[in-house]
């Protein structure tokens, strides 16, 4: 028997959920830092404002040490919104068989919950409502986020 499979045709639900979690987190991550370095916004910086979610606005003041937080906090999101995704999918058949459709939809999906329900909820900063960084943050969620993860937990567990 193959090692990496629990036994033939079963899901491997932990290397879709790791997988899904790396890349998902990897490309979003990488995203950030294009678009938000295009605003001017430094890698530290930008990790450090998302561990603000934990600590608040005293997140700036703990150098490499937050930043490092803000970076685990963040693949631990990315790793929980792909552990959600394969859970759902074992119950919903549509989300394998429609990868690409249910990828995009969940993008969108996880982009509004963070965005109203978990960052409104944390210690992070609260900065206004812009019409442009929703878009780019919805794209980047769809491309970045949901489709990566719909693909994998596909690839392992037709």
């Amino acid at each position: 028997m193959n090692t990496t499979e629990s036994s033939v045709g079963k899901p491997r639900g932990f290397q879709a959920i790791f997988w899904a979690g790396l890349i998902a987190g990897s490309l979003d991550i990488t995203a950030a830092f294009i678009v938000y370095g295009y605003f001017g916004l430094r890698p530290m910086r930008l990790l450090q404002g998302i561990a603000g979610g934990v600590l608040g606005s005293r997140t700036f003041e703990g150098g490499i040490a937050t930043a490092a937080l803000g970076l685990s906090c963040h693949f631990v999101i990315a790793f929980s919104a792909a552990g959600v995704y394969f859970a759902v999918s074992r119950g919903w058949q549509f989300l394998i068989e429609h990868a690409i459709a249910s990828g995009a939809l969940y993008g969108v999906a996880v982009y509004f919950f963070m965005n109203r329900i978990v960052v409104p909820l944390s210690r992070a900063t609260k900065y206004p409502f812009s019409f442009r960084m929703m878009v780019i943050g919805v794209v980047i969620h769809i491309f970045c986020i949901g489709l990566p993860i719909a693909l994998t937990v596909r690839r392992f567990c037709r």
